[in-house]
């Protein structure tokens, strides 16, 4: 099949900077528009033993979804839970109710054991509490762990607060560590729109790290 060469020059189009051409239902069929899936950089909070990271601002309906990114988060206590908790009053309380579910696969330096499972006592149904995202962080000078965290529509008084968690860490268990990957996801069950987030550690504080959040267009 052959192609044709479109001049952009002869098409009925202003251009527009940081815009690309879409179509639409006019006559003509096209647009200038903004570039889907775009991730807008909001904020960016860098921990300095910090008992949590708290995301108060910009968490509102101008996105649909928000992502945020763990870097060489460092906990300053051996075999510390990475957790988070949602708030619907600005981050005055963190008590949303949440369910979710718990995923971890592991290979240890050791090569004496590997897994795939399920932790059914990691997992929350219609607790108020802070969520597991991750186990047992090591607080070694090289040990962290790194991973994205995806919010949807959190804004919405219509549905429940839908997440998921994908992280990779040094998982401190065993006599040598574990390269370790757990998978978390669930949901707010409110109605009521979330506008702030916070992490934390189970125990200790956050040593060291940095978390970015971006909305996505």
């Amino acid at each position: 099949m052959a192609l044709s060469k479109v001049n952009f020059n002869s098409l009925n189009l202003t251009p527009t900077a940081s815009k690309v051409v879409k179509f639409n239902s006019n006559n003509n069929g096209l647009e200038a528009g903004d570039v889907g899936g775009a991730m807008n950089l909001i904020s960016t909070q860098t921990a300095s033993s910090s008992a949590n990271i708290s995301f108060t601002s910009g968490i509102d309906s101008t996105y649909k979804e928000y992502i945020f990114k763990f870097i060489d988060i460092h906990p300053a206590t051996d075999g510390a839970e990475f957790m988070f908790n949602f708030s619907a009053d600005s981050g005055s309380n963190y008590n949303v109710t949440k369910t979710t579910t718990f995923f971890t696969a592991y290979n240890a330096e050791s090569e004496d054991s590997a897994n795939v499972s399920y932790f059914s006592s990691l997992d929350l149904e219609q607790g108020t509490g802070n969520a597991n995202l991750f186990l047992y962080i090591g607080n070694e000078n090289d040990e962290s762990l790194a991973g994205t965290f995806h919010l949807f529509d959190p804004s919405s008084t219509t549905f429940v607060k839908h997440f998921i968690s994908t992280i990779s860490g040094y998982n401190s268990a065993g006599s040598n560590g574990n390269a370790t990957r757990q998978h978390v996801a669930g949901y707010g069950n409110t109605t009521s729109a979330v506008d702030a987030v916070q992490f934390v550690m189970s125990s200790g504080n956050i040593d060291s790290g940095t978390i970015k959040m971006y909305g996505v267009t």
